[in-house]
């Protein structure tokens, strides 16, 4: 398992490949598409062209797009538009636009960005590796490659890590079997297919024989896992938290509904298991759930809740909140910001609601006015900065374990992360006077808490190996 570490990778240069023509990925999106744009990267290293991160030196410059809702697409559009700007100013010779926008979108685009010298839709990368080599080299291919209709449950090819050393995404399954009235994932990604437990095993050696001591669980239902299989996702779990080499495993993006009450025992017990989880419930008023086609009440997610957390003493529970779905009164909005005030929640993700062509709630009636819901929005967020600040301070003077990320940087201190606290989306612990490397466990003192809700901590001891 390769690695994108420092500036620039490069891999050998297969003959009639110039060793000057240098290609560049642009990743835009969730985990589950940075596993894509790491597979995009190992397979154009396997061809022969030289990759590095940096697109203003690159010839060829890919983007892996996200269309997840408006906001992401708009970005992916941007993204593009501003790429092709350079392309027109002779500062890349070439653009490739791949993954969730091409999908979902397919030919069409080529009318948006008739500039574009290929669309790669998602899965085939091997083949969009293969066309930006003949790109490179100067000759002509088709301008869009279609991948298969859906992507095999099968183990993930080589990967270029995008990651620091200490972590990496697994992706366990791909698709969603949910009806969600606001989604695209399914129109995209297809229906849920649970990839085989030694696959997804061998996958997980390959990565921490490559130094990943923490494996963040991913997929578009991660507790669906298994039952296209006749299987349930704790015998996952327990395989994967034996791999030789690995700290703990930590799992993301799992439904409330139909929860596999067995993974109680490993979150709470496993040593190798985060006492965390991810669930997002998007919301608890019951008639706003029943019009997202969530299949659930309120009552029914805080009674999801109140057991995990009488079961899982310690558990940290992240969720994912949606404002400003049609019909969405104010009492149910503030209802929001009293579960997260009853429930403690402090890591939290949030967005608003963004009426997706093709999907159901698109042409719901009770349109929330864009003021409206702007103003939920930063009332929810202003609620979760809070709790989260409370809880950050209860833990000033507390000794953690935490697994280094990042080593000394600008901020003058290693980026860390305790157990709490997931990759990417929650708060950091930053270690003051400590020349650890990224994969290190250090034992530390939480010393404050910085402006934006980070630990900031001193070393004690070293912490396990």
């Amino acid at each position: 398992m390769a690695r994108a570490g420092g500036s620039e990778l490069t891999s050998r240069a297969r003959p009639g490949l110039s060793e000057s023509t240098l290609v560049s990925l642009i990743h835009l999106g969730c985990a589950r598409n940075l596993i894509d744009s790491e597979l995009i990267l190992a397979r154009m290293a396997e061809e022969g062209l030289v990759v590095t991160d940096d697109p203003a030196l690159a010839h060829t410059v890919v983007i892996n797009t996200c269309s997840f809702i408006g906001p992401a697409r708009a970005e992916s559009e941007g993204v593009v538009r501003a790429q092709l700007e350079r392309k027109a100013r002779g500062e890349v010779r070439r653009v490739v636009v791949a993954g969730c926008l091409v999908q979902r979108y397919r030919r069409s685009l080529r009318e948006t960005f008739p500039q574009v010298d290929l669309f790669a839709e998602i899965s085939d990368y091997r083949g969009l590796a293969r066309s930006v080599r003949e790109l490179a080299r100067g000759r002509p291919v088709p301008g869009y490659l279609e991948g298969p209709v859906q992507r095999a449950a099968e183990r993930d090819g080589a990967r270029l890590l995008a990651t620091p050393g200490s972590y990496a995404y697994l992706r366990i399954s791909h698709g969603c079997d949910h009806e969600c009235s606001f989604c695209t994932i399914p129109s995209i990604r297809g229906p849920h297919r649970s990839k085989p437990v030694a696959a997804l095993v061998s996958e997980a050696e390959e990565l921490c024989a490559a130094g990943v001591r923490e494996l963040v669980l991913v997929a578009e239902d991660s507790t669906a896992w298994g039952r296209d299989q006749g299987r349930e996702l704790p015998e996952l779990v327990e395989a994967l938290a034996a791999v030789e080499g690995l700290y703990r495993v930590r799992l993301m993006y799992a439904y409330p509904n139909r929860f596999p009450w067995g993974l109680v025992p490993l979150l709470r017990d496993h040593p190798r298991v985060a006492t965390y989880l991810d669930m997002p419930v998007q919301h608890v008023a019951t008639p706003i759930l029943r019009a997202m086609r969530r299949h659930a009440s309120g009552d029914q997610v805080r009674r999801i809740l109140d057991r995990l957390f009488a079961e899982v003493p310690g558990l940290t529970l992240r969720t994912t909140l949606l404002v400003g779905f049609p019909g969405e009164t104010d009492a149910e909005a503030e209802e929001l910001i009293g579960f997260l005030r009853a429930y403690r929640l402090s890591r939290v993700g949030a967005f608003q609601y963004s009426p997706e062509p093709g999907t159901v709630s698109h042409d719901l009636p009770g349109r929330v006015p864009e003021d409206v819901v702007e103003a939920r929005y930063r009332a929810l967020l202003a609620a979760r900065d809070e709790l989260l600040r409370a809880r950050q301070e209860e833990l000033v003077g507390a000794e953690l374990e935490v697994l280094v990320d990042e080593p000394r940087g600008a901020r003058g201190a290693l980026v860390a992360r305790g157990e709490m606290d997931a990759p990417e989306v929650d708060a950091l612990a930053l270690v003051e006077n400590s020349d650890a490397r990224p994969g290190e466990l250090l034992r530390v003192r939480v010393e404050r808490v910085d402006s934006a809700a980070n630990l900031v901590c001193s070393p004690l001891v070293p912490a396990r190996v």
